[in-house]
């Protein structure tokens, strides 16, 4: 979602890769090869414009500006999240970074709505046939820390999610 790093102010394509790479760099380093092709196609759909400003040294700087019609795409995008938006830990992160760009609770609702669903699947990074492998169930003690980390993590963010949710509906104006 590079779009939501643009959401908030106008960015040179270096702050923005960095900006990228502090919500999602700690797993996936953001390449050059992958961010300027990006924002080529939301310049070409419109959604961003470029202007040219002199830089601090000799070369000067392209600065990236989300159009009006760019944000409406953010905003749509966040508001249909879904997928590996909901279930990728770093598209989620990215997703929950911007929800803030929704300003109807009711929309922010919807979308942490999908992610408890997601969560509450049962789920595995181990399988027996189908069926998915508690910690317990292992006798390896990597893989169950493996188990026991996503479990605690998974716990703490089905907390936050419904304390959340109360706070939203407590929000609603009806």
């Amino acid at each position: 979602m590079t779009w939501c790093a643009r959401a908030f102010r106008s960015r040179c394509g270096y702050e923005l890769k960095r900006c990228v790479a502090h919500l999602t760099g700690h797993v996936r380093p953001i390449a050059d090869g992958t961010l300027y092709p990006a924002i080529k196609r939301l310049e070409k759909a419109g959604w961003l414009s470029r202007q040219t400003e002199p830089g601090s040294r000799a070369a000067p700087r392209h600065v990236l500006t989300l159009t009006d019609e760019g944000r409406d795409e953010l905003r749509r995008r966040l508001r249909e999240a879904r997928g590996v938006e909901i279930s990728d830990e770093n598209h989620w992160s990215t997703v929950l970074a911007f929800l803030r760009q929704l300003d109807d609770p009711d929309q922010q609702t919807a979308v942490l709505r999908r992610r408890l669903d997601f969560l509450r699947e049962p789920s595995s990074f181990f399988y027996e046939g189908e069926r998915p492998l508690g910690a317990e169930e292992l006798g390896d003690p990597f893989r169950q820390g493996i188990l026991q980390i996503a479990r605690a993590t998974s716990q703490a963010e089905v907390r936050w999610l419904n304390a959340t949710l109360k706070a939203l509906a407590r929000q609603d104006p009806c």
